[in-house]
Formats: structure tokens, sequence, C-alpha cells
């Protein structure tokens, strides 16, 4: 009967030695089940193979929502939210084109940067307003001339 214990014991230490190669904390969870259960086999020797596998997937479970819980990855607050968006900065801005939006597409000069956008035709010198970010290219919408 002393081997039903180690057995286990030994599955969870080759379970959290997967974990070094495995890219998420799922195996490590397992291991420390199977160590567990390897505990109450010490404890019970006389626990049948059946029951042994039942504990085995009730502790893995709780101990994968457990550690899932405690080591959930943390939702930062940014003071600078979209700096990594650059085009959602746009987002509802207005700019004057330098040139026209020929066939749906044109290009914008935004501060040091150039970018193509993507509309209805306009000629060069009207207003436009960002209204969403399609890949690399802005959309935009031409603003009515106002007298």
């Amino acid at each position: 009967m002393i081997e039903d214990f180690w057995g286990w014991w030994i599955l969870g230490i080759l379970l959290a030695v997967i974990e070094i190669f495995a890219p998420s904390s799922f195996f490590l969870w397992l291991g420390a089940a199977a160590i567990l259960v390897g505990g109450v086999v010490y404890v019970l020797p006389d626990l049948i193979w059946p029951v042994q596998i039942g504990l085995f997937a009730v502790f893995s479970i709780v101990a994968l929502l457990i550690g899932r819980r405690l080591f959930r990855p943390q939702q930062q607050k940014s003071d600078r939210p979209l700096l990594n968006k650059r085009g959602d900065q746009y987002l509802g801005r207005q700019f004057t084109l330098e040139a026209p939006i020929v066939n749906g597409v044109g290009w914008l000069h935004i501060g040091d940067s150039r970018w193509r956008v993507v509309g209805a035709d306009t000629p060069a010198g009207a207003q436009v307003t960002i209204t969403g970010v399609e890949g690399a290219s802005l959309v935009v919408r031409a603003e009515p001339i106002r007298s």
C-alpha cells in the first residue's frame, strides 16, 4: 500500500516540473491536486482507486479555480490609455485636408505623421472629422462648409 501515495506524489512533482516548460499555470494546480490526493491516501491507505481518481478530479477543479482567482492578471489603470493606439487618439478631432481624397483614399498630415485616410471624395482644404480607425487608416467624414 505504501506505493499508492508515492505514485500520487511523484505524479504531482512531475506535473510541477512540466509547469516549468508550459506557458501557463495549469499543470502547477494539477500537481498540487495530485500531491493532495497522495496526502489523503497516506492517511487513508485503504482508499480504492476509483475514489482516488474522483478525489483527484475534485481537487484539480478546486485548485484550478483557486489558482485562477489568486493569479488573475491585474488590470492596471493608465494615465495614457491610448498610448499604443495612436489612431484612436484622433477620434472626433477635426483637421484640414492638405490634399484631396480621390477614389476614397487620401493623405492627411497630423503633427509629424502622415496618415492614410479613407472616406468620401473630398477636395483639398476641406475640414474632416476622424470618425474611426481601420487598421492603419483613419476613417474621415467631410464637414459642411460654414460661411
